[in-house]
């Protein structure tokens, strides 16, 4: 297995930094690029940032953001929300992103998977899909941070859209997201099995035992966490040094503690 990502998430409103569960009932949790640079000096892979109102505004709003970020965090940076044209990829990649990831606007124009893997390769465009259950062993996608029915196969549309050109999945189970219950393995395995780009997998990290089961469990290639480093419940160093105990391999960081 390739080295496994660690990849703090942070979902953000206005100036703000949220948490919320199940993609609602969000919380100010503080500014976003204090956090940011923390997760960077501790260690983090990547980063994501999610602009989680962006499609009520038909707009991403995380240029400046981005751009303030851009200057003390030097890992890569998925930036999504509102990205409904290759203008707006190229406007955040600008201002410091390396990646996009896009959901809303795929869903309606899926071609804008393939103009933006043409424009800026594969690699940039990442396909963040909402997944909610819908039956036993089926999930549905879903768009608006949650809110709205596409009637998609969530698996059914990762094939498609890698197949159109993105080059990596954000997966996020609404179900279990802000929980703490544990990531949905079998939507993850689900995923993974049927693509051959990396999935992220995000919503519901409780514990570094569920990082372990996502990743062997769920072939995960990436692990998104925001809840148990915002509120202190476990550091990136506690995760990293868990994760490699259970003979994950991750990045070792010099700086972490013997």
């Amino acid at each position: 297995m390739s080295r496994v990502r660690l990849m703090p998430r942070l979902d953000i409103k206005g100036p703000n930094l949220i948490k919320g569960i199940h993609l609602e009932g969000l919380r100010v949790i503080g500014d976003p690029n204090t956090y940011a640079r923390k997760y960077y000096q501790a260690g983090a892979d990547e980063l994501i940032y999610m602009d989680i109102v962006a499609s009520l505004y038909g707009r991403n709003n995380l240029t400046d953001i981005v751009e303030r970020a851009a200057r003390d965090v030097f890992v890569p940076m998925t930036v999504g929300g509102g990205i409904r044209s290759v203008g707006d990829t190229r406007e955040i990649l600008r201002a410091g992103a390396d990646k996009v990831a896009v959901n809303t606007a795929a869903v309606a124009n899926p071609d804008l998977i393939s103009e933006i893997a043409r424009v800026f390769g594969s690699q940039c465009m990442v396909l963040s899909i909402e997944a909610k259950r819908a039956r036993a062993g089926a999930w549905e996608a879903f768009t608006d941070n949650g809110r709205e029915h596409t009637g998609l196969d969530v698996v059914t549309w990762a094939r498609r859209g890698v197949e159109l050109g993105a080059g990596e999945i954000l997966l996020t189970s609404v179900d279990q997201e802000g929980t703490r219950q544990g990531f949905d393995i079998d939507l993850v395995n689900a995923v993974a099995t049927a693509v051959p780009v990396p999935v992220i997998a995000s919503g519901g990290m409780g514990s570094v035992e569920d990082l372990v089961a996502v990743v062997g469990s769920g072939r995960a290639d990436a692990v998104a966490m925001a809840d148990i480093l915002h509120y202190d419940r476990l550091s990136l160093a506690e995760i990293r040094h868990g994760a490699l105990d259970a003979g994950i391999e991750v990045r070792r960081v010099f700086s972490d503690a013997a």
